[in-house]
């Protein structure tokens, strides 16, 4: 199969995210078909105080954002769960920003290799919905941790027009999720707008185990999952796709 034939990639993530994969996207000669799942409202309070915290865990840019809006402190200490997240970080001015380049689990590693129980109290900034339990398993080590919510991630209710027509028209490659629950999502959106079938000649690439689970109810081409939990690895999965068609 010519590479040059899949015309484009769908783009489940927010716009913001989305807008930088898809650069990333176009270098390999993809197009991206930018389709956000979820709405991000931040209800970030008017100001956060961040003194006397050891460290701020961040397990989304959006997070970041939201953390930024609240609070004009940029020196303190920023864990970050991935290599976006603590992009995201330095690009709103935090200057000590460490990512744990995985999950949550990953971020747990790093803070707990990194910090200490009795060096001060930890804040995860996070949204109304948050995976796993990153506050449990620090306090389980003794630290002193607070969960502020700064953000909503607020689903769609329906695909757009212009998703709708582009996987009706057969253009659409690849589909990418970054979450089980934008994944989710899009399985019931694609039902409800009578698309699932077009699954079937696309290519699903998940972040996590987690997120391809969800996406058994509909039948595709091949699934394909992320060595590690990060854009970069899921881009490696992408990269090995593109070579074996066109070494076919």
């Amino acid at each position: 199969m010519d590479v040059a034939t899949v015309m484009r990639a769908l783009l489940t993530r927010p716009r913001e995210e989305s807008e930088v994969l898809a650069a990333a996207l176009a270098a390999r000669g993809i197009d991206a078909l930018i389709e956000p799942l979820m709405e991000v409202q931040f209800d970030a309070p008017a100001s956060l105080d961040v003194a006397g915290l050891q460290a701020v865990l961040c397990t989304s840019a959006n997070g970041v954002r939201a953390l930024a809006r609240a609070s004009a402190e940029r020196g303190v200490r920023i864990f970050a769960v991935g290599d976006a997240t603590a992009a995201r970080a330095r690009a709103e001015g935090f200057t000590a920003v460490e990512s744990a380049r995985g999950d949550a689990r990953d971020l747990v590693r790093l803070a707990a290799a990194r910090l200490y129980p009795q060096g001060g109290p930890l804040l995860h900034v996070a949204g109304s919905v948050a995976a796993g339990d990153l506050v449990g398993a620090l306090r389980t080590g003794g630290f002193r941790i607070e969960r502020e919510v700064l953000y909503d991630a607020r689903p769609v209710e329906t695909l757009s027009p212009a998703a709708v027509c582009a996987l009706r028209a057969g253009d659409v490659g690849f589909a990418l999720f970054f979450s089980p629950r934008t994944a989710a999502l899009f399985v019931r959106l694609a039902r409800g707008a009578g698309v699932e079938a077009c699954c079937r000649t696309m290519t699903a690439l998940s972040i996590s185990p987690a997120a391809d689970a969800t996406l058994g109810g509909l039948r595709w081409r091949e699934r394909r999952i992320a060595e590690r939990p990060n854009q970069r690895a899921l881009l490696e999965i992408l990269d090995h796709v593109l070579d074996e068609r066109q070494r076919a």
